[in-house]
């Protein structure tokens, strides 16, 4: 499964971004080998819909579940459009959020 994580940093020990539209980079994330791809956030400057322009980055790289801080109404919409597992008020390093997940859907 690919697992997308909004982050301040394109690192697995990057800080995961509260924000989730106008987060600085996306981590698209490997579950069974936890291997990862980091991509600067395009919508991060947009002056609107930078929520949905996210999703559409996610969608567009194959993520399955997004791990985030917060998620605003438009992206929220979209995020359901798209059909995304979307889990909010996650916390902490990436590294630790993804295993924390993984761990929890057992």
């Amino acid at each position: 499964m690919k697992i997308g994580v909004s982050a301040k940093s394109g690192s697995m020990e990057a800080e995961v971004e509260s924000r989730f539209g106008r987060c600085a980079f996306f981590l698209i994330v490997d579950s069974e080998s936890m291997h990862f791809e980091a991509f600067s956030n395009p919508a991060t400057d947009m002056s609107g819909g930078a929520g949905p322009a996210t999703v559409q980055e996610f969608v567009n790289r194959g993520a399955e579940v997004i791990l985030t801080g917060h998620v605003g109404p438009k992206a929220e919409s979209a995020l359901s459009a798209a059909n995304l597992e979307v889990v909010t008020g996650v916390s902490g390093k990436v590294r630790e959020a993804v295993e924390t997940f993984l761990a929890n859907r057992d």
